[in-house]
């Protein structure tokens, strides 16, 4: 049994890069919990919501941190999309398990249940999340840290987020809010699509606004080191993929851009090449035409160049992670282009329509696409609602806008 544990954690370190992990500038929640002895676990009874990307700083997982640390009893371990280890398809259904790495028990929250039954956190005193989010708000890993902080609260536990960066910054704030009518796993909450925080600052502002009901008892473990100004590339901080489409730290920026398209009938985005969601191909598309236009957008930043994939060829794009460009507006325009020249909406079938509407957070999208409108009066429809946001979740902010920032000018700005 111990040579093959022994094989699984090797397996899951040659995966995910982390054997050659080195300190950065940045020290995780995790690592602040240890710093502090473990104090707000100790004598207690966890149960931990983690996968692969729940790592410390130099890249060992928190959930063998927590199985060796004094005085905590790590019970079990509850898993998102993807699974434990971040290798199932997304939007498989994932059964219960068991961890190579801890021998304990996995609890799937992605499939028949999302939501921590009773059962399951009978005998817990506490539920902690430690999961890399990708900061935008169609990817399900924040539903399910909202859905377990129901389940906490409806059951008297506490929930303790150990934050983690978010991988796009904490000052781009983009795209529309989520209708309530249209409020899903993959749009739970009415932020932006791309809306800047980190877990702990979601978590708090969620339980804080009624949005997680009955609110539960929330601590979060802040991280030391990281500023709103920071891209995943200025943590210092090995990226580890956190699911199999997102293999790259430059990866959450190309979810946002082509990920709405992606759904539809007709489109290809990469899905299964070596960088997905960084190409863009759809039937009778006029790649250099197209590709000339989004050269445009913020010259030297994003760069789009023709490539050929899968017998076509396809817009394939280079974006850097500061871009000035409005990743949303990109997104809306590429949706645009698919319609005109491939008419994915009237290829596409009822289901990922509605699963459209649930992720851009609103079945306006239709008409705004059958008008052959300029993105940019999107841009102006969102931002009444992205202003009114910035205000509300300002005093949800942990961390400053750029390094050196004392806790109490941000507190001023708040």
């Amino acid at each position: 049994m111990k040579g093959r544990r022994f094989f699984y954690v090797w397996a899951l370190l040659a995966w995910t890069g982390i054997e050659t992990m080195a300190w950065g500038k940045v020290l995780l929640g995790i690592d602040v919990l240890r710093q502090h002895g473990f104090r707000p676990l100790r004598g207690k009874r966890i149960g931990l919501i983690t996968n692969q990307t729940g790592v410390d700083a130099q890249g060992r997982p928190t959930r063998v941190i927590l199985q060796r640390a004094p005085g905590v009893h790590l019970v079990c371990l509850f898993a998102p999309e993807h699974g434990i280890l971040g290798t199932a398809p997304a939007g498989k259904s994932v059964g219960q398990t068991r961890d190579p790495l801890t021998g304990l028990r996995v609890y799937s929250l992605y499939g028949r249940i999302n939501r921590p039954t009773s059962e399951m956190l009978r005998g817990l005193d506490a539920l902690v999340f430690d999961v890399q989010d990708i900061g935008c708000r169609s990817y399900t890993y924040l539903s399910t840290m909202l859905e377990a902080m129901k389940a906490a609260g409806e059951n008297g536990i506490e929930f303790v987020v150990l934050d983690r960066p978010n991988p796009l910054g904490g000052e781009r704030v983009e795209g529309p809010l989520v209708e309530a009518r249209w409020t899903s796993f993959v749009s739970p909450v009415p932020v932006p699509y791309v809306h800047g925080m980190t877990a702990g600052e979601i978590a708090k502002m969620a339980n804080a606004k009624g949005w997680v009901q009955p609110p539960c008892r929330l601590s979060v473990i802040p991280m030391e080191g990281w500023s709103r100004d920071m891209t995943w590339e200025d943590t210092g901080l090995r990226w580890i993929r956190t699911s199999p489409n997102i293999p790259y730290p430059r990866s959450p920026a190309y979810y946002v851009v082509t990920g709405l398209v992606g759904e539809l009938c007709g489109v290809d985005v990469g899905i299964g090449t070596k960088e997905p969601f960084q190409y863009f191909l759809v039937r009778h598309m006029d790649p250099h035409r197209l590709a000339a236009q989004l050269n445009s957008w913020d010259p030297g930043r994003i760069q789009a160049s023709v490539r050929p994939v899968r017998g076509g060829k396809a817009i394939f794009l280079t974006i850097h992670p500061k871009t000035r460009a409005n990743l949303c507006e990109l997104a809306v325009y590429l949706l645009s282009e698919a319609n005109v020249c491939g008419q994915v909406l009237s290829r596409s079938r009822p289901s990922q329509i509605n699963l459209l509407y649930k992720e851009y957070g609103s079945s306006s999208i239709r008409a705004w696409l059958a008008h052959h409108s300029r993105p940019s009066e999107l841009v102006r429809k969102w931002a009444p609602g992205v202003a009114t946001f910035r205000k509300e979740r300002a005093r949800f902010l942990l961390y400053p806008e750029h390094p050196g920032q004392s806790e109490k000018e941000l507190a001023l700005q708040q």
